[in-house]
């Protein structure tokens, strides 16, 4: 992953600022605000907000006022007690918001989760950037024999190679072939003064899959435990595994219970 120097800047001036709060603050999640944190060859994910933390969860199951008790441990024992017997509810009081960049056929993928509110970055009125993804020798699989979703033994030598430029080449083959019909490069510079561009809606139908788009992902503590549950899992397909592993660790610093010990999210909230 490489960020611009203006992508950069901004990041440090998003970390700079100072705000007086009188709610709840996660100190360990604060750390990491809005920090780009690498994902895949050119993703990141960045925690950009967030509402509550472990008392907001025991407040709601109690419905009293100011923080929770005065015992952490008791606190504990009630967040393990509303898990292990599913009631859910006050789960959903905390919130957070994540600004995501990952490849086009994973956001297909992601999005089945429909308990999100989603904002994604515009095709229609933006030239997508110049970046794809394109796995590693170590995630280039043949198709499993036994599941028809998943993957089997790792492709080597010339075919693995050829995958590889089959992979690179049409990626940017088509991009070029998007820059023809926008007439615009993905700088903003004009082709050919004398032609007109393919409008932006149109000319985006010929991009790759592995090409990387963006979106805010902002949802509650419980939709965010259902996703990980799925998404964190060894079953779960490789590159959306790397993005919830990632979520999984924004997760313990957001709420300290699951920072415990031999504590699996996959486990407890199956």
């Amino acid at each position: 992953m490489k960020l611009t120097k203006e992508q950069q800047q901004e990041i440090a001036d998003q970390q700079a600022q100072k705000h007086e709060t009188k709610r709840v603050t996660s100190p360990e999640l604060e750390k990491i605000l809005y920090e780009a944190l690498p994902v895949l060859d050119h993703g990141f994910v960045r925690v950009v907000d967030y509402m509550g933390d472990d008392t907001s969860i025991v407040q709601s199951a109690r419905v009293s006022y100011g923080k929770g008790t005065k015992k952490v441990s008791t606190d504990e024992g009630l967040i393990k007690y509303l898990m292990r017997h599913w009631h859910s509810t006050p789960f959903e009081m905390c919130e957070i918001k994540y600004h995501v960049k990952l490849p086009i056929f994973i956001a297909r993928q992601w999005i089945r989760h429909r308990t999100a509110n989603v904002n994604e970055y515009s095709a229609r009125y933006s030239i997508l950037d110049k970046e794809f993804y394109i796995p590693s020798k170590e995630q280039l699989s043949a198709q499993s024999s036994i599941n028809r979703q998943g993957r089997g033994d790792v492709l080597e030598g010339e075919q693995a190679k050829e995958v590889l430029e089959l992979l690179k080449n049409d990626a940017e083959r088509t991009y070029e072939n998007y820059e023809t019909m926008l007439n615009e490069r993905y700088d903003g510079s004009t082709i050919n003064q004398q032609k007109k561009g393919l409008a932006r809606e149109l000319a985006r139908m010929n991009l790759t899959l592995n090409t990387y788009t963006q979106w805010y992902w902002k949802t509650d503590l419980l939709n965010l435990m259902n996703f990980l549950r799925l998404r964190a899992d060894r079953h779960a397909q490789y590159e959306i595994r790397v993005y919830a592993d990632i979520m999984l660790e924004s997760l313990k610093k957001f709420i300290i219970f699951f920072q415990l010990k031999n504590f699996q999210v996959t486990k407890t909230l199956t």
